[in-house]
């Protein structure tokens, strides 16, 4: 016969023997190669920043790294993918601001960006840049734009990466403070819209500068204003949208990096302070510059509380804006 609380101690006994095994999993991370799971198509800013810093990390942790693209409805379906992820430590998710607007918009989410996720820490801050196609637009300042624009209503159009997504709210915000109107196109993916404004299907975006940067750099596109309060290291000739003639017009992006909810905090730390390093290296921050972005400092609890804060924000200029999905 078993004596009284013989399961209470072989229980005891259990989690004393297992223990050790789940501190030497963390301690060994990564056992197998990570995914970045990313919910926009390639080609685009998240993607921008993801690629390079993946990169940098594979070479610091020894184990690749595979870029997962899943784009669709403003970056909610690789996100709600990324939630339902096994949280061994081996996926990460790679969002963005647009994750901070996706409430307001999408109020049926099957995940919920604030409690399904650990936050880990920002990993890019470009600034949003007002870009066109040379050859269909021929306003070579914002303030031109604008005239025609008002002259004009309805005949310009602007693409941006889905509904919800920067893009779209930075064109909207546009709108309200430049007093115009604007089709809006939304695609699957700042990739996609990409191709289709260098090629003239779509007249101008509201981009981050980090997708944007190569083909202004290239001519392909034409940077009429960076909608930030001061001008782009990497473009020191465009000028704010202040300086361009339509102060208040600010609208900052940025990238991030979460893990799924009960990821082992060890392999959280260990994961954050590989983050930390990668921003630091010579080759991230060469490629940040290029793409015209800050280098971010703020990891942890303090991310999580800006995504509160951003959530919030979004928010009242989905409501002001009376934004909806197209």
């Amino acid at each position: 016969m078993l004596k009284p609380g013989w399961l209470g101690a072989l229980a005891l006994a259990t989690f004393v023997q297992l223990a050790p095994a789940t501190v030497a999993t963390a301690q060994s991370w990564p056992q197998r190669p990570v995914s970045f799971i990313v919910p926009f198509p390639a080609g685009g800013g998240t993607d921008a920043f993801a690629r390079p810093l993946a990169a940098q990390i594979e070479q610091q942790i020894g184990q690749r790294i595979l870029i997962d693209n899943r784009g669709g409805a403003g970056g909610t379906v690789g996100a709600s993918a990324a939630s339902k992820a096994v949280p061994d430590g081996h996926t990460f998710f790679i969002g963005a601001a647009h994750h901070a607007i996706a409430p307001a918009l999408y109020p049926k989410l099957d995940y919920n960006i604030q409690t399904d996720f650990i936050p880990i820490g920002v990993i890019a801050q470009p600034p949003q840049v007002v870009v066109v196609h040379p050859g269909k637009v021929q306003a070579k300042t914002l303030a031109e734009l604008i005239d025609y624009a008002k002259k004009n209503p309805d005949k310009l159009n602007y693409g941006s990466a889905g509904n919800g997504t920067t893009h779209h709210l930075a064109g909207e915000l546009f709108k309200l403070t430049a007093k115009v109107n604007l089709t809006h196109v939304p695609y699957r993916g700042a990739g996609p819209l990409m191709q289709d404004l260098i090629a003239g299907q779509v007249d101008l975006a509201f981009d981050g500068l980090g997708s944007s940067a190569s083909q202004i750099s290239g001519g392909t596109l034409r940077a009429l204003a960076v909608a930030a309060p001061k001008r782009a290291s990497a473009f020191p000739d465009v000028p704010t949208a202040a300086e361009a003639g339509l102060p208040g017009y600010e609208v900052s992006t940025w990238y991030a990096m979460w893990a799924p909810k009960n990821t082992p905090p060890e392999i959280v730390a260990r994961m954050t302070a590989e983050l930390q390093k990668a921003l630091a290296s010579p080759m991230v921050t060469e490629a940040w510059k290029k793409n015209g972005s800050e280098i971010p400092s703020l990891y942890g609890a303090a991310f999580g509380d800006f995504v509160k804060v951003e959530v919030a924000r979004w928010g009242k200029v989905v409501a002001e804006a009376n934004v909806k999905p197209d």
